[in-house]
């Protein structure tokens, strides 16, 4: 997958298909809230499989049962393909550990 920095344009089509992130500079950032710490931490370990397969690691902080993600491709010094595609499997993850997902 490409770590050539995105276009404006891009990282706005990018983001209307990922309504739960936003943009702060030169990354995307979600927070999101799982139905227990349990269940927290097995988003947190399948983000984990998709980061090492992608071979793109993102910024995590977990609290309890909320999570924080930050991506952005700091090696291209900005957002990349590589971010989006993370970020919609983290979106997968969470919908698949919520309880409206079981």
């Amino acid at each position: 997958m490409s770590r050539a920095l995105l276009t404006e344009d891009e990282i706005t089509q990018g983001l209307a298909a990922l309504p739960e992130w936003s943009r702060v500079g030169d990354t995307i950032v979600r927070t999101a809230s799982a139905d227990d710490f349990p269940a927290a931490i097995r988003v947190v370990v399948a983000v984990a499989a998709d980061a090492q397969a992608l071979d793109h690691h993102p910024d995590i902080d977990i609290r309890w049962r909320t999570l924080h993600f930050a991506l952005s491709t700091h090696s291209s010094g900005g957002l990349t393909a590589l971010d989006l595609t993370l970020a919609a499997r983290i979106d997968a993850a969470l919908r698949a550990e919520s309880s409206e997902g079981r």
